[in-house]
């Protein structure tokens, strides 16, 4: 009676014009648990939805998820057992483990704040902070921060970037499940300086993206039978055409990305972009109505 109810007034929502019908985040952020349905990616990283979506325990061998109050350490099973495999990875370089960041909320879906990606499961931001310990309690995960691995022009890395650092953003790329790694363009320039001539390929993974200085974000593909997903095109091989994304584009990061606009120059009205934070159900896959609609 109550999944009846639940369709019937999602019904109604859609019928109403697209400005007045609820948004989307405010939908999927009541949300508390995931769909009772077999685990499937839908729609697109910054477009869709997550079917029987998967909490990440809090705390596990060589991982703690943080800022728990947030309710976003849900995600595709293979999310969670490539955090498994990094963290454990991880303890290879002295670290205790990975502190793990907002992963997805229980069915996906935009989110209430924040992201305007990690709505299909398969975004990972994972803290640049190496662990001390892994026993935190839930209040210390909601007051420590991560650190910044940036200098604040941007420009390079500072002292808290370490080899280890390096090796686990490495291991990440080399993980054949990931598409891409976004990384402080400062972090992206040191670790083309520092990899070995004859060691690259796993570079191209790695993308300089704005505010990622105290966390790296790591996207999967699509797992294989989620025919549903849409991976982002063109993929990094047809991008980078067998390059390591290690050229003049990236130098702009730090050249013309942070000079100081002419004063001078004419200005060109930007275009207009809705935000995320403004999109109804009509605008994702129809198949997201089922996965709100699921028990």
């Amino acid at each position: 009676m109550v999944r009846i109810a639940t369709i019937l007034a999602l019904i109604l929502t859609l019928a109403q014009p697209a400005d007045a019908q609820q948004r989307a985040n405010q939908l999927f952020g009541a949300k508390a648990t995931g769909s009772q349905q077999d685990p499937h990616a839908i729609g697109t990283y910054a477009k869709g939805c997550g079917a029987g979506l998967v909490q990440l325990p809090e705390t596990g061998p060589t991982w703690q998820a943080m800022r728990l109050s947030r309710n976003r350490n849900w995600g595709h099973p293979e999310a969670l057992r490539f955090i498994q495999d990094l963290s454990r990875e991880a303890t290879r370089y002295g670290w205790a483990g990975l502190y793990i960041g907002d992963i997805s909320q229980p069915r996906g879906g935009p989110m209430t704040s924040g992201h305007s990606s990690h709505q299909i499961g398969l975004d990972i931001d994972i803290w640049m902070l190496p662990p001390q310990r892994l026993n935190l309690s839930r209040r210390e995960r909601e007051n420590i921060s991560s650190i910044s691995v940036r200098t604040d022009d941007q420009r390079s890395i500072n002292r808290n970037w370490t080899p280890a650092h390096h090796q686990i953003l490495k291991a990440a790329a080399s993980d054949n499940r990931v598409d891409r790694i976004f990384v402080a363009a400062a972090v992206k320039i040191e670790m083309c300086r520092t990899a070995t001539r004859s060691d690259r390929n796993w570079l191209q993974k790695i993308r300089p993206l704005y505010g990622h200085n105290t966390h790296f974000h790591v996207r999967l593909k699509c797992p294989r039978g989620n025919r549903l997903c849409k991976t982002q095109t063109p993929t990094v091989r047809e991008l980078s055409k067998g390059g390591d994304g290690c050229d003049e584009t990236l130098t702009w990061w730090v050249t013309d990305y942070l000079r100081p606009p002419d004063p001078n120059a004419p200005k060109t009205p930007a275009a207009p972009r809705r935000s995320v934070r403004d999109y109804t159900m009509s605008d994702l896959p129809r198949q997201c109505q089922n996965v709100l609609a699921s028990r």
